[in-house]
């Protein structure tokens, strides 16, 4: 990994390293309630987007930055 460098100079508003646990609890949330609806027989499932909602996880969103340095973009 001493070559892989980012491509673009994006990078998240937040302090927050990555919104790796948000997403593993909203997909835990989602296939249970998908469970909970097979068992039950009922034809309509939900959407993820419908369970989650993305504007609370950790990171804000992204922005690009023109200023990163080399530093900035090794991953």
């Amino acid at each position: 990994m001493s070559r892989s460098i980012k491509k673009t100079k994006i990078h998240g508003i937040t302090s927050a390293k990555s919104e790796k646990e948000n997403k593993q609890d909203a997909n835990r949330k989602f296939r249970r309630i998908i469970k909970q609806k097979v068992k039950a027989d009922k034809t309509e499932l939900p959407k993820l987007r419908e369970i989650s909602n993305v504007w609370s996880f950790n990171k804000d969103g992204k922005y690009y930055n023109p200023e990163m340095t080399n530093k900035d973009m090794r991953k």
